[in-house]
């Protein structure tokens, strides 16, 4: 996505883009249901520790990694092989997104480089920063052209610009655009699937949407199946307004499966089952 041009707030106009109205309004809807449950007035804690746990897991499948949820509950070592690094690395971003929410909007691209760098876990010097150009990228379930490290340079640039400028478009569009971009960008040398889907988390907790953290889009995308979310982001990566609004729907669906994921961990608590 172009963040220079027209207007003072460019994803004003991707709110009104045809069915964006209407996302927003379900996600709306499907939030207000978990935070208007009986038990989240008594054990949000959980609430939230469980939506941490699942939504790490579904990241972690997004990206490969598809463990079952009572193994990821069960293991402590993430060490071994490269799906236990990946779910470790899931794990870590989900519990470190917390500590960096009065930061985002203030200093974006620095958020972003500390969870590369609690993602990566090495001391390689290519951890902590934007790619260079000639470095590789290890993402390889994303097939999408890679852009240059000039492209990447400029569009991280103007993607913080946004975010500290903020904007009056929806949460759920501010976070889509964030998720996207980074997903396009892979603006670092490994776990880049990751990053954007904790970077998404962070817009939809820091605004207010889901301050409580307890809709977690990841479980969405990873219900909706890793063919149709690489679809809706080629849709973003056209530019185009229908694939825009696409994009965002594709991710409207996302947080409302995560919403009922956690409407669900509700019940089973107020029935003594969990």
């Amino acid at each position: 996505m172009s963040t220079t041009g027209a207007t003072a707030d460019p994803l004003a106009a991707l709110g009104s883009l045809p069915g964006v109205p209407k996302s927003v309004e379900s996600v709306r809807k499907a939030v207000d249901r978990v935070y208007g449950h009986r038990v989240m007035r008594r054990r949000s804690n959980e609430i939230t520790s469980e939506a941490a746990l699942r939504g790490a897991r579904a990241s972690a499948a997004l990206s490969g990694a598809d463990w079952e949820l009572e193994e990821v509950r069960r293991r402590s070592d993430f060490s071994g092989d490269d799906d236990a690094r990946v779910v470790g690395a899931a794990l870590r971003l989900t519990a470190e997104a917390g500590q960096l929410l009065s930061i985002w909007r203030q200093s974006p691209l620095r958020v972003l480089a500390r969870l590369h760098l609690v993602a990566a876990a090495t001391n390689g010097d290519e951890v902590g920063r934007p790619r260079q150009a000639g470095e590789p990228v290890d993402e390889p379930l994303i097939e999408l052209d890679l852009p240059g490290a000039d492209e990447v340079q400029g569009r991280l640039e103007g993607l913080s610009e946004l975010i500290i400028a903020g904007s009056s478009a929806p949460a759920l569009v501010m976070a889509a655009v964030v998720h996207g971009e980074l997903l396009a960008l892979r603006p670092f040398a490994s776990r880049n699937g990751l990053i954007a889907r904790t970077a998404e988390r962070i817009v939809l907790v820091g605004s207010g949407l889901d301050p409580k953290s307890v809709c977690p889009a990841e479980v969405g995308h990873a219900e909706l199946g890793r063919a149709a979310y690489l679809a809706a982001l080629d849709g973003y990566v056209s530019g185009t307004p229908e694939g825009m609004a696409a994009w965002i729907a594709h991710c409207g669906r996302a947080v409302g499966l995560g919403a009922r994921e956690s409407t669900a961990v509700c019940e089973a608590l107020q029935r003594g089952a969990a």
